[in-house]
């Protein structure tokens, strides 16, 4: 049975000074190099949508999902020429509410505002083919909302993005990682088609579509580490 590694970006560039969790950031290069790698591997990049028929197991070959969180502008100017000059597509999960203002979900925690693309910069996005998921209206952590406030975040996330960009969203991903059955239920009435969480490992045909595991891609991940986690079992051992 074949394997699917769905790699987990958050940041693209220098962590800026005193910036926390700095292994959260991929320099640029870094990143060019691993998509490189991925090519001279025999993958394929992927977004979401483009891989469902291999996570449902309709389709065999060699892919890798690559997913962005929280819908940076780094994400935009950073990983779309280097996506665009290997015939790649990507996901990046975007929070409605906040384009065009800042993470101010962990700012404080993390000890940096990071500005997150606006309207027009997720559709640029979207022309490129690229794909946008959801990633909730505002961040929170799903198992503490109220009913209403699950819907809101959930549904309204949904209906925000689809509105900005004119066509379907379909993915999802769960803010923080954080979910429980009324969260899954949220999101499976919410008519998306799959949704990740930040829990490591490979995906594979048959698993869960609604807790998809990926692989953590850090700034302190060397080339050879990069490949291991995808070729190898080494992030399976990790979930």
């Amino acid at each position: 049975m074949s394997v699917v590694p769905i790699l987990m970006y958050h940041n693209l560039g220098r962590p800026p000074a005193g910036a926390r969790l700095r292994s959260l950031y991929v320099r640029r290069g870094a990143f060019a190099r691993q998509m490189r790698l991925l090519r001279l591997l025999g993958y394929r990049g992927l977004s979401m949508g483009a891989a469902m028929p291999y996570l449902r197991g309709e389709r065999q070959g060699r892919v890798a999902v690559i997913t962005f969180d929280d819908g940076y502008v780094d994400t935009l100017a950073a990983a779309l020429p280097v996506l665009q000059g290997h015939g790649f597509s990507a996901t990046c999960y975007a929070v409605s509410a906040r384009l065009g203002q800042h993470n101010d979900w962990d700012a404080d925690e993390l000890g940096v505002r990071k500005p997150l693309m606006d309207r027009v910069q997720l559709r640029r996005w979207r022309d490129a083919g690229m794909e946008v998921g959801a990633h909730t209206r505002t961040h929170p952590h799903l198992p503490a909302c109220s009913a209403a406030q699950l819907h809101d975040e959930v549904a309204g996330s949904k209906a925000e993005l689809e509105d900005v960009l004119g066509v379907p969203v379909t993915q999802f991903c769960y803010p923080y990682g954080d979910l429980d059955a009324r969260s899954i239920d949220a999101v499976q009435q919410a008519g998306f088609a799959a949704a990740t969480t930040t829990r490591r490992g490979r995906a594979r045909p048959g698993d869960d579509l609604f807790r998809l595991a990926r692989v953590l891609v850090g700034g302190h991940n060397l080339p050879h580490l990069f490949a291991l986690k995808i070729l190898s079992n080494y992030e399976d051992r990790r979930g």
